[in-house]
């Protein structure tokens, strides 16, 4: 959590991010013994533990985009969230220098 033996900025801030989408993705996830919840109702569930077990600045900033990402890829079956995670992979960690300098 937020809080623990490491404290605010002693978490790393990828495990404050991840911990923040990772508690999202399983709320709003279908699973083999639940139904994925609704949108608010997951981001309601994380404001609660704001600033406890969830990192203010991060949540915040979650909050801010997660809408739009949410209503393109949520509880997707086809090939459409992958494809758009490999279009990113693929412009930003290229190994052709040449990318970078366009």
């Amino acid at each position: 959590g937020y809080h623990g033996r490491l404290e605010g900025g002693d978490i790393p801030q990828l495990a404050r991010i991840f911990a923040v989408a990772d508690v999202f993705d399983a709320l709003t996830s279908r699973r083999p013994y639940k139904e994925p919840m609704e949108f608010q109702k997951a981001l309601d569930i994380l404001m609660k533990d704001r600033g406890t077990h969830f990192d203010p600045e991060v949540l915040d900033v979650f909050a801010g985009i997660a809408r739009p990402l949410y209503d393109a890829f949520a509880n997707r079956d086809d090939a459409s969230p992958r494809e758009e995670l490999a279009r990113i992979v693929n412009h930003y960690f290229r190994t052709d220098i040449a990318v970078f300098l366009e």
